[in-house]
Order: C-alpha cells, then structure tokens, then sequence
C-alpha cells in the first residue's frame, strides 16, 4: 500500500502552531513536502514555532523545478496553513510566482485537494472575493476559526481543533478534537 503524499505550505500569517501541528500528525503516516516563505519562517521563529525535525521533504520556496511544481507528480493534497492575504491573492488570479503558489495552482488544475487556512482578520471586500475566486476555482477556503463545544482548555486544545477539521478534509483519520455528539434539549 502506497503512503499517502501531501504539501504543506506556510506563509507569512500568525498561526505557525497550525503548521507545526499539522506537520506532526501527516508525517507519521504520509510523505509530506514542506515549503516555508522567508516571512512565514521569520513569524514562526517570533512565535517561538519551529519546523525541525520532521520527516518531510523540504522544498526552498523558489525552486520552481521541483517535482511538486509538474502536475504529473501526483499528490492527495496540498494544504496552506496559515495562508496570507497576499497567497490567497496569487492563488486565487493563478500569479504562481513561487513554490507555494505554484503547487497550489498545479492542484487546483489537475482538480486536486487544495486546503486555504486563511489568518486575516477582518476581511476586505479585496479578501472575500479572493477568497471567492479561490473556492470558484477548487480550493477549500478554511479560516482558523476552532470551535468551543468541546470546552477548550488550552491553546494546544484550539489548535488542534482547527487542525482536526483541516485532516477530516484530507481524509486523515486522527484523533485530535473531539466531535460534535449533538445535546440534549
């Protein structure tokens, strides 16, 4: 049976504890390639959120020829997380300028999954119809935004809340958040 394979890109938003998370749980079962911009490394290093240590395959964010780049390499999935305003911008008008958007843009034509974990706040009309434009054209638009049924205690417990939905999407089977088991009335 054949690892599943995925790429993960960050960028420069708050939230590289998304990543970080993210990364640990995929590459304990899947091949995973990650590309950082030089922004998103420069917030993660300020928020005290490293991406050592993994088993990924780490791409430079201007290496264009990378296998990732060709939509013959196949791929389960690409997830941004955080993705900036200004990659959901690329992404959204096809301005594949670097790895990151690249690979997003190779997804989105080859009708791949394509994960947007959107970080801004508050949202511009610019935004929204970014983020329109994206979905128009396949990408998933999911902000960070963890829910609080299931009586959160720490950050760690936020985090994988979102973290949670962005693996259901992908398919991961995880147990991370707990799931929504309805109340009674």
């Amino acid at each position: 049976m054949m690892k599943k394979e995925y790429v993960v890109g960050v960028t420069g938003a708050s939230g590289a504890c998304y990543a970080r998370r993210l990364l640990e749980v995929l590459c304990r079962d899947a091949n995973v390639h990650l590309i950082v911009s030089d922004i998103a490394q420069q917030i993660a290093t300020h928020e005290g959120v490293s991406f050592e240590g993994f088993n990924a395959t780490v791409h430079p964010i201007d290496k264009m020829g990378a296998s990732i780049a060709s939509g013959s390499h196949r791929i389960d999935g690409m997830v941004v997380i955080p993705c900036s305003a200004k990659t959901l911008s690329a992404i959204a008008t096809g301005y594949a300028d670097n790895l990151i958007t690249r690979t997003a843009d190779v997804c989105l034509k080859e009708g791949r999954k394509c994960i947007l974990v959107t970080r801004e706040t508050p949202l511009s009309k610019i935004h929204l119809k970014n983020m329109l434009a994206a979905e128009d054209a396949g990408a998933m638009i999911m902000p960070a935004c963890p829910a609080f049924y299931h009586h959160p205690k720490t950050i760690d417990d936020l985090v994988d809340m979102v973290v949670a939905r962005v693996l259901d999407h992908l398919e991961v089977e995880h147990t991370l958040a707990q799931r929504w088991s309805g109340y009674d009335a």
